[in-house]
């Protein structure tokens, strides 16, 4: 397998728009890295910039330490499965599996034993004599799959392969990737706009907004410690709750919203200091953080806020419960113990051991 580095990697195409600006990154060998962001980001065309679909602007690409930039797609021994699973309709699994082998030149027998070794790996092995329009999506993407594995690169490219696949199956085929990974103990690439996918499946997350990279880290990390507030939004579902307003000091400092005053822990006003005093800012809280007054715990609460719920979406072991306050709808987290109703109204709080601040200008995160 191969590490992959990125040095100042940038796309620009004619019209002068930059794609991808200065990437900067290294993926580890055997690492398991999904380029994850909204669409538009930048993600599928770095990847392909490292597969050499596309061609690289400013930068330099490196594979197991050798530059690629200027080595063609088939010689730099990587492989890829794409969002359609791009089969030869009237080519049967086997030799769907093998065409690629098969243009090589590889011996027959080296080719038999590549296939069905990737056969069994995917438990498609029953499958090799069928025709692509005899397959279940499922199936399918495990024969798109196999075409990669076979080859044996160095580094597998996946953009989007789950795409087209309903929830229960892509739940599904994240688990037959991930179990893959730890097979083969190869390095993996992954693109992917579901944040969801990407938290589940990687051992590093690259979240990019409008070709930038706004920060490399683990999903643990990332979901409570984002850079900033395009972070903080992004990665977790559903997404943290953002209330504008302002920081005032008169004698202990607050956060101040139109509908909210909050009393900032002591250690919070220690960090911000004078910094965010009297600016514009971002508070911000994730659903599970706005606790019902009578089931809080033991962590640092807030004053208590009255709201009224909007709407009620159960979802099994946890329900979602939707409020409005001015023209801003925000969203809590509870367990399904209570039958809860749109029009009542709350006591809640907020808990101040997990809350961030943004700056309302720059996104940047003050704690």
């Amino acid at each position: 397998m191969a590490s992959v580095e990125l040095h100042n990697v940038t796309k620009i195409f004619d019209n002068q728009v930059y794609a991808v600006n200065g990437a900067e990154l290294t993926i580890q060998d055997e690492e398991f890295v999904v380029l994850v962001g909204p669409s538009g980001c930048g993600k599928s065309t770095l990847l392909r910039m490292i597969a050499g679909l596309e061609e690289v602007t400013l930068g330099e690409i490196r594979i197991d330490g050798t530059v690629v930039n200027d080595i063609p797609p088939k010689n730099r021994n990587i492989a890829m499965v794409f969002q359609n699973y791009a089969l030869y309709p009237h080519m049967t699994v086997f030799e769907n599996l093998s065409f690629g082998l098969r243009l090589r030149k590889y011996p027959k027998k080296d080719i038999r034993e590549r296939v069905l070794e990737a056969a069994k790996i995917l438990d498609i092995t029953e499958y090799l004599e069928r025709k692509p329009k005899a397959l279940s999506g499922g199936q399918r993407q495990r024969v798109a799959l196999g075409r990669a594995l076979v080859r044996k690169p160095q580094v597998f490219l996946f953009d989007e392969p789950l795409s087209n696949l309903d929830a229960k199956l892509r739940v599904h085929m994240r688990v037959e990737i991930n179990h893959l990974h730890q097979r083969l103990r190869s390095t993996m690439i992954y693109v992917t706009h579901d944040q969801i996918e990407a938290m589940t499946m990687s051992d590093k997350i690259v979240v990019l907004d409008k070709g930038v990279i706004q920060q490399v880290d683990s999903p643990l990390e990332l979901y409570n410690n984002p850079t900033n507030k395009f972070v903080a939004g992004f990665i977790g579902s559903p997404a943290m709750n953002f209330i504008p307003g302002e920081i005032k000091a008169n004698g202990e400092m607050k956060f101040q919203s139109r509908n909210f005053s909050i009393t900032l822990p002591s250690k919070v006003q220690k960090e911000l200091k004078d910094s965010a005093t009297q600016k514009d800012v971002i508070f911000g809280i994730r659903p599970e953080h706005i606790v019902i007054t009578p089931q809080a715990d033991e962590s640092q609460l807030s004053e208590g806020q009255e709201i009224i719920v909007d709407v009620v979406e159960p979802v099994g072991n946890e329900i979602f419960l939707y409020f409005t306050e001015g023209d801003i709808r925000y969203c809590l987290r509870t367990d399904p113990t209570h039958n809860y109703r749109p029009g009542d109204k709350l006591d809640v709080k907020f808990n101040l051991d997990k809350m961030y601040i943004f700056d309302a200008a720059s996104d940047h995160r003050y704690v």
